[in-house]
C-alpha cells in the first residue's frame, strides 16, 4: 500500500506545477471570453451535428438509451472534458455536474492524484489476463469496508455483477425463483427485465424484445416498500426462492428510499425461508456510508453487488459475500464465471485511490451537508414558485420528483410530472446546470462540489421554476 501511495503522491506534485508552463495572463483571458460568451447565448449546434451523425453510426446516436434525452427532449448534449465538479461540451457551455458519470466521481471527476497513479500504473502495462498485485489490495479494502463481504470477485459492470450472483445465489440454495422490486433495475441481463427501472423506465418499454418467457418465468416481483406482497409470494412459492434481490436505496426509479422496517423486514423473510438477501449496491455502495447502505441502515445481506465507485472511474464490478457462498464461485466451486478484463491493474489502481480518499476523517459529513442543502433548496425553491414538488437526500446521493408525494415505490414515483421535469431539465441545462435526463434517476454529489456549486444551482433552480 505504501508503494502505491508514494505513486499518487509524486505525480501529484508534478501535476501541480504545470500551470506554470504557460504565460499566466492566457488562461485568464480565455476563461474571461468563454464566460461572456456563455452569458450571451447557450448553443447546441456543435453537440447537434455530432448527435445527428453519431445516429448514423449507433442506434439512437447513443451506447446507452438514457443519454438520448428521449424522456426530456431537446438536443443531448456531447461532452468534450470534465474536471471537480463540472463538465464542458463541445460547444464550450459549462455545467455544474449532479450526474458523476451516473456515480463513480465521488472524488470529484478527473482527480489529480487518480490521473496520476494510473499514469504510472500504464508504464506496466494495461491489462495482463493474469493475476497482479492490486487485485489483492483493493479487495482487501472492500472486505474491510463492507459487512457482507468475505470474499469477493472483480468483474467489469455492475450488470455482469447481478449476472454472477443471480447464478450464485441459484447454485448455492438449489432454488431457482427470485424476487425483485418493481422499478428497480440491476442491469440488462434477461432475468431482471421485468418491470425494471432507469432506461426501461425513461423510454416507457415494460420489458424488452428478445427477452424469453422462459428467461423470466421465475423471477417474481414486489413494490419496493411493501412487505406483505413479499410475504405472500414466500407463501405462495414456498421452498422455490432463491434469494431476493433489492437496491436497498433506488435510485433507478428516481430517488427513494426504505421505509424504516422494510429492510429489517425482508432479512427476517430471508432468514425464515433459507432464502438469500442481495443487496445492489452498485449505486449506493461506499456512497451512503464507507460501507454502503448495509452500513448505513445496519442491515447486512447474504451478498452484495457494487460497481462504479470501486473503480474510481473506470469500468468495474463486483459481488461478494459470506466466505461459504463465494466458495461456489469457480475455480474454487462449481458455479462458473470468468471476464478477460476482470481485475485489470487499470480499474484496480482508480478503486484504490477513490477508497482511500474515501476513508478520510469527515468525508461523509461533507457529503451529506452540501447534498442536503441542494435537496432542500431545490424542494423549497419549486414549492415558493408554486409546484407541486417532494424530494430528499442520504449523504451524496438524491433526487426530487414533480408530485405532492410521499413517494414510497416505483407506481408513486410514475405520478410524477415527467412534462414539466422535462421543462425544468432544459432549462437547467441553458443556465449550466446538469442533472440526469430522466425523472426516474437519482442524482449524485462529490467532495468537489462547494457551497458556491450548491448556491448556484438553487438560484438557477428559482429562475427556471419560475419561468415552467
Amino acid at each position: 500500500m505504501a508503494a502505491i501511495s508514494g505513486v499518487g503522491l509524486s505525480w501529484t506534485s508534478k501535476l501541480s506545477r504545470r500551470p506554470s508552463l504557460v504565460s499566466p495572463r492566457r488562461p485568464c483571458v480565455k476563461m474571461t471570453v468563454s464566460v461572456e460568451k456563455e452569458k450571451k447565448a447557450f448553443t447546441l449546434q456543435k453537440s447537434e451535428e455530432a448527435f445527428n451523425a453519431a445516429k448514423d453510426l449507433m442506434p439512437g446516436g447513443v451506447n446507452s438509451p438514457v443519454r438520448a434525452f428521449k424522456s426530456v427532449g431537446g438536443q443531448p448534449i456531447v461532452i468534450d472534458s470534465v474536471k471537480g465538479s463540472h463538465m464542458w461540451d463541445i460547444d464550450g457551455n459549462e455545467y455544474i455536474d449532479y450526474v458523476g458519470s451516473w456515480g463513480p466521481a465521488i472524488i470529484g471527476h478527473a482527480d489529480d492524484e487518480v490521473l496520476a497513479a494510473l499514469a504510472e500504473t500504464m508504464k506496466k502495462g494495461t491489462s495482463f489476463g493474469a493475476p497482479c498485485l492490486l487485485e489483492n489490495v483493493l479487495a482487501e479494502m472492500v472486505i474491510s469496508a463492507v459487512p457482507s463481504i468475505e470474499m469477493v470477485r472483480f468483474v467489469n459492470s455492475g450488470t455482469e455483477a447481478c449476472m454472477g450472483v443471480l447464478r450464485l445465489a441459484r447454485a448455492f440454495t438449489g432454488h431457482q425463483k427470485i424476487v425483485k422490486f418493481e422499478g428497480c433495475y440491476h442491469g440488462h441481463a434477461d432475468p431482471f427485465l421485468v418491470k425494471a427501472g432507469s432506461g426501461v423506465a425513461t423510454l416507457g418499454l415494460p420489458d424488452s424484445p428478445g427477452v424469453p418467457k422462459a428467461a423470466t418465468v421465475d423471477t417474481l416481483t414486489s413494490p419496493f416498500n411493501d412487505i406483505s406482497t413479499v410475504e405472500n409470494l414466500f407463501k405462495t412459492h414456498r421452498g422455490e426462492i432463491a434469494a431476493v434481490i433489492l437496491e436497498p436505496v433506488v435510485g433507478n426509479s428516481g430517488f427513494i428510499t426504505p421505509k424504516p422496517d422494510f429492510l429489517e423486514a425482508i432479512r427476517r423473510i430471508t432468514k425464515e425461508n433459507g432464502a438469500l438477501l442481495i443487496f445492489d449496491e452498485v449505486m449506493t455502495g461506499f456512497r451512503l456510508s464507507y460501507g454502503g447502505a448495509q452500513e448505513y441502515f445496519n442491515i447486512t445481506p447474504d451478498l452484495t453487488t457494487l460497481g462504479k465507485i470501486i473503480g474510481g472511474g473506470l469500468p468495474v464490478g463486483a459481488y461478494g459475500g459470506r466466505r461459504e457462498i463465494m466458495e461456489m464461485v469457480a475455480p474454487a466451486g462449481p458455479m462458473y464465471q470468468a471476464g478477460t478484463l476482470s481485475g485489470n491493474p487499470l480499474a484496480m489502481t482508480a478503486g484504490i485511490h477513490t477508497l482511500k480518499r474515501l476513508k478520510e476523517k469527515g468525508i461523509y459529513e461533507y457529503l451529506d451537508k452540501i447534498t442536503g442543502q441542494l435537496a432542500q433548496g431545490l424542494v423549497a425553491a419549486g414549492k415558493r414558485a408554486g409546484h407541486a414538488i417532494c424530494g430528499g437526500h442520504i449523504s451524496g446521493m438524491f433526487g426530487f420528483f414533480f408530485t405532492e408525494g410521499p413517494v414510497y415505490n416505483f407506481e408513486d414515483a410514475k405520478k410524477s410530472d415527467t412534462a414539466k421535469f422535462a421543462r425544468f431539465y432544459r432549462g437547467m441545462l441553458e443556465e449550466g446546470v446538469y442533472f440526469a435526463p430522466s425523472q426516474f434517476e437519482a442524482g449524485f454529489t462529490s467532495l468537489a462540489h462547494t457551497s458556491e456549486d450548491i448556491q448556484r444551482t438553487v438560484e438557477a433552480a428559482e429562475k427556471v421554476f419560475g419561468r415552467i
